[in-house]
């Protein structure tokens, strides 16, 4: 059984600085597809002063993927810049789970949370 939706959005996201705690500031988007086929993911960043950017990602069957927005091997050229706000929408052409992460070193925080999501 496949569970899930095929749009997320995630409005609040911005790479924070390393901090000097132990836990660098870092974010992630993390998607899981339980499903029987791969998902094929396109990623749109919304920005507040530039225009939107996508790029497409997939989730195997039955797997879930963690995608660090802060790394050139999961962002390619739409890494995340510290400090910099914007917005993540998810659409997946099959259902799927996604939630955004984000250690805050400022604050020695980490915290997760579900998306918007149709």
């Amino acid at each position: 059984m496949s569970y899930g939706k095929k749009v997320w959005v995630f409005p609040d996201a911005e790479l924070p600085p390393a901090g000097d705690n132990p836990i660098p500031g870092h974010e992630s988007i993390i998607i899981t597809n339980t499903g029987d086929t791969v998902a094929n993911v396109k990623i749109t960043l919304l920005y507040t002063d530039k225009e939107p950017v996508s790029f497409m990602t997939s989730v195997n069957a039955r797997r879930v993927r963690c995608l660090r927005t802060n790394e050139e091997k999961d962002f390619g050229p739409f890494t995340a810049q510290f400090e910099e706000q914007y917005a993540l929408v998810l659409e997946s052409d099959v259902p799927v789970v996604a939630q955004y992460g984000r250690a805050e070193p400022r604050k020695v925080a980490f915290y997760t949370t579900p998306g918007y999501c149709e």
